[in-house]
């Protein structure tokens, strides 16, 4: 297998902001070149796929940058570098849906947006849900959407349900509990 690991020159922070900070870097590239690349530095996030006899939970939410209301799985951002995904993971689902999990399953992470972007979003299956409501975020409006997991598995193949990490979570939670390869 090749090596086309680009190397670190410079970086220059652009923006510092309270989600992200925006780099603007100079590499060395494989072929002896200067090459430029732009950044955003992200601590990363975490998301649960809630599943309980046959149903899923799913939050309903106006995306901002998307400009549009989207159906996603209960998510959250890392507070710290050290912040435990798991915990974290129980926090958002307490918060977004009322609801505990005594079971999460690691369903692995994905990356977001690779070519710009670090961040990086730990996926679970949570299961044996129980009542366990948190306080939302003051600035969080949302609305819990309980339906069957297969028509959700079907919302994600059709296309019904643009984002991404939603999409990767319910597929990789639907062949686990299909028994898996």
């Amino acid at each position: 297998m090749k090596d086309f690991t680009e190397k670190p020159i410079s970086s220059n922070l652009v923006f510092d902001g309270k989600v992200i900070k925006v780099y603007k870097e100079t590499v060395l590239l494989p072929n002896g070149k200067k090459g430029y690349r732009e950044i955003v530095r992200h601590r990363g996030a975490v998301a649960a796929v809630p599943v309980q006899d046959g149903k899923i939970y799913l939050v309903r939410q106006f995306r901002y940058a998307a400009q549009t209301h989207l159906l996603e799985i209960p998510a959250g951002k890392l507070d710290s570098d050290d912040e435990d995904p798991e915990w974290r993971t129980r926090e958002e689902l307490m918060e977004e849906i009322g609801k505990d999990a005594r079971t999460l399953i690691p369903l692995g992470y994905i990356y977001t947006s690779p070519g710009f972007a670090t961040e990086k979003i730990y996926l679970y299956l949570a299961t044996d849900l129980v009542d366990k409501k948190k306080e939302a975020d003051e600035d969080e409006f949302l609305e819990i959407v309980e339906m069957d997991f297969e028509e959700a598995v079907k919302m994600c193949v059709e296309g019904e349900i643009p984002d991404s990490k939603t999409n990767v979570a319910i597929m990789r939670a639907w062949h686990k509990l299909k028994g898996g390869i």
